[in-house]
């Protein structure tokens, strides 16, 4: 795959063009602070009275299993990475990317103000002492059990596929088989690390289904005479 020159020259940026046809896609940016303040708070300062736990019947048949860390992690490298690759080589794929996760990141801290949810999934004890349940034990410990449900894994790594197939880099079969194959195992990685209730990714589907909806298929008419 070669993804040729890039679509913008960065270099040439500077604060007095941000509103400039060039560069005012960046202003898309400042989502990604704004929303990390308000989950921030949510999380960490709004702190409720009670928060429905979330479970399901599957999830006592899903065994805890630590090498799922790997896929769960590489979720950061998944998401990161089409950001980079979407701001240097494909502008308006970018564009949709963030309408998709401005909508879908939206939604999920809507539902998580008028709705608390937690899990009571994780284990107590790990069966096994290595690198992976040393991490998790202090991963758990930074990580709140709380405000799960839709999964923000699960929503993000939808973003990331959709982006991947609309792109003209990635629309090979190779390529978007990659692509689909990662955003299953980061999937399924979080009921496995007991992150998420099998609950929380179908509850993400709906919440990403309405941003791709607006993201990719709505077009807005021109109403003007």
């Amino acid at each position: 795959m070669k993804l040729g020159p890039p679509a913008v020259d960065y270099r040439r940026f500077r604060i007095a063009k941000l509103s400039s046809p060039e560069f005012r896609h960046l202003k898309l940016l400042i989502f990604w602070p704004l929303f990390g303040l308000a989950f921030l708070t949510v999380e960490r300062f709004w702190i409720r009275d009670s928060y429905f736990p979330v479970s399901c019947a599957l999830d006592e048949h899903i065994p805890f299993c630590e090498y799922f860390l790997i896929p769960y992690l590489f979720w950061f490298v998944f998401l990161v990475g089409i950001h980079v690759y979407a701001l240097f080589y494909d502008i308006e794929s970018f564009k949709k990317l963030m309408k998709f996760i401005i909508i879908s990141y939206n939604i999920a801290l809507f539902i998580y103000i008028i709705f608390p949810n937690c899990q009571d999934l994780r284990p107590l004890a790990f069966e096994r002492n290595n690198a992976f349940t040393r991490f998790l034990a202090g991963f758990y410990q930074f990580d709140t059990n709380t405000n799960v449900c839709p999964s923000l894994h699960v929503v993000g790594s939808v973003a990331v596929l959709a982006c991947a197939w609309h792109s003209r880099h990635f629309s090979t079969a190779g390529w978007r088989a990659a692509f689909t194959a990662a955003a299953a195992l980061i999937t399924v990685s979080t009921v496995f690390l007991k992150q998420h209730s099998v609950i929380d990714l179908l509850a993400a589907l709906p919440v990403c289904a309405v941003a791709y909806y607006f993201a990719y298929i709505y077009k807005r008419k021109d109403v003007s005479p």
